[in-house]
């Protein structure tokens, strides 16, 4: 992975989450007729600008690209003429204030929900929970997990893949809790199997922690369950169907897709007998003939098939399903934090602008799939973040809105002072420590 792709994919995914963050609080502030002066990506001095529309509003890219602002027409920050002291925000009700500082934060999760809202009518890949064989003392092998077992629900709540269990589970780890999960054997035999998650290290939980639980993907490869038939193929011309296991090849048993793979490569154009055990539990024997494909130049056998379910629902429920995952990653990361700060959950879990690079990069790499789903998870952190009740954040305003709905009137001049000074330690001290793990991370992790 390139250091310029690293950078372009960083600046390309927070440069997208600063401009819809602010251009929330812009779009709000413009609804309810307050004046912008400037919409600034980045801090500090301006280096491109360009005035736009009836205000003559300055559109600015600043040389410090970690954040951006909206500056609005207010008497705090300087002489207001007389004819557009209506159009100040300082002169704006108290319920129009928390609209516009709230409409940032906002700005973000709705950037989320339409995020995963495409992926889910799009589809998403993901491998089917099918685990191998548990290690010696980890909670999977208390538990009496075996080879084979296909993890179906966890909590009472149905998963699909890997992806949902990593998640599902990470939360119970963090609240250190035991939790209930379903699972189907080989032979289709359901079971119920208490996973105890109370003695896993606080370090663990943001690392791939389903090592340390004992719960890994089955090694070779998935069991060779067709999962995906691809229209048109020969696999549906034949009569294969998405869940259908096959047993054998010619009479030699399949017991791993590793295996599938390397045998219908090997066999283009050859006629095949597959023996299969149907999703209902019948078995059959199909005839088949993999088509020539080239690869390399060399031939290889193809059927149409592939490993990975396609997690995909139509217009309504894609939404729902987007607006559903957004709320919960929204809790879980609000939880992470709350944690954090009781000490529940190690500070060596931030992470800062180097890590996320990182991220940003290797999930380019990954696909356009991958990027915008870490896109969306920095914007729910990026709106959760900004709703915390510290002075310099959103939230922190929200608070002072809040305490002025409450009192009647606004937070005194000397309170706002002392709020702006205890948010900017706590700020900075948070981003020296994010950064701090980012260099422990890269140098001695």
């Amino acid at each position: 992975m390139s250091l310029i792709t690293t950078l372009l994919a960083f600046v390309v995914a927070l440069g997208t989450l600063v401009v819809v963050h602010e251009f929330g609080h812009y779009l709000i502030a413009r609804l309810c007729g307050v004046k912008v002066l400037r919409f600034s990506v980045g801090f500090g001095r301006v280096l491109v600008s360009r005035r736009w529309g009836r205000d003559q509003t300055e559109w600015a890219l600043a040389a410090f690209p970690l954040g951006g602002y909206v500056k609005m027409l207010d008497e705090r920050e300087g002489p207001v003429p007389t004819q557009e002291l209506d159009r100040a925000f300082n002169r704006q009700t108290v319920y129009k204030r928390f609209a516009i500082v709230m409409a940032g934060p906002v700005a973000n999760f709705i950037l989320a929900i339409f995020i995963y809202w495409v992926l889910f009518m799009h589809g998403v890949p993901g491998s089917r929970p099918v685990v191998d064989a548990p290690a010696a003392s980890t909670p999977a092998a208390a538990a009496a997990f075996e080879k084979g077992d296909t993890i179906v629900a966890i909590g009472g709540h149905s998963v699909q893949t890997w992806e949902e269990v990593r998640l599902a589970l990470l939360k119970h780890a963090v609240a250190r809790d035991a939790v209930e999960l379903q699972t189907n054997s080989e032979d289709g035999n359901s079971q119920t199997r208490r996973l105890d998650l109370s003695g896993i290290d606080s370090d663990k939980v943001n690392s791939d922690f389903l090592d340390v639980v004992g719960l890994v993907p089955m090694k070779g490869g998935p069991r060779p369950v067709l999962e995906t038939v691809i229209p048109g193929s020969v696999a549906e011309r034949a009569g294969i169907a998405p869940g259908d296991r096959i047993l054998a090849i010619d009479g030699a048993p399949i017991a791993s897709w590793d295996a599938l793979v390397k045998t219908i490569r090997a066999k283009p154009g050859v006629p095949l007998d597959l023996q299969l055990r149907r999703a209902n539990g019948s078995q059959t024997t199909l005839h088949l003939t993999p088509e020539t494909a080239q690869e390399n130049g060399t031939a290889i056998g193809k059927i149409g098939v592939g490993p990975f379910i396609n997690v995909q629902y139509p217009v309504g429920s894609a939404l729902w399903h987007g607006v559903k995952k957004t709320w919960e990653m929204s809790a879980f990361t609000l939880e992470m934090l709350g944690r954090m700060i009781i000490g529940e959950v190690s500070l060596k879990n931030l992470s800062g602008p180097i890590t996320i690079a990182d991220y940003a990069g290797q999930s380019a790499q990954m696909g356009w799939m991958a990027y915008v789903s870490f896109m969306a998870l920095i914007s729910i952190s990026l709106g959760v973040l900004n709703l915390l009740p510290v002075p310099v954040l959103d939230g922190g305003h929200l608070m002072y809105y809040t305490a002025e709905i409450i009192r009647g009137r606004p937070v005194s001049e000397r309170a706002l002072e002392i709020g702006q000074r205890i948010g900017m330690v706590l700020l900075f001290s948070l981003m020296a420590f994010a950064i701090y793990n980012d260099i422990y991370r890269l140098v001695g992790g």
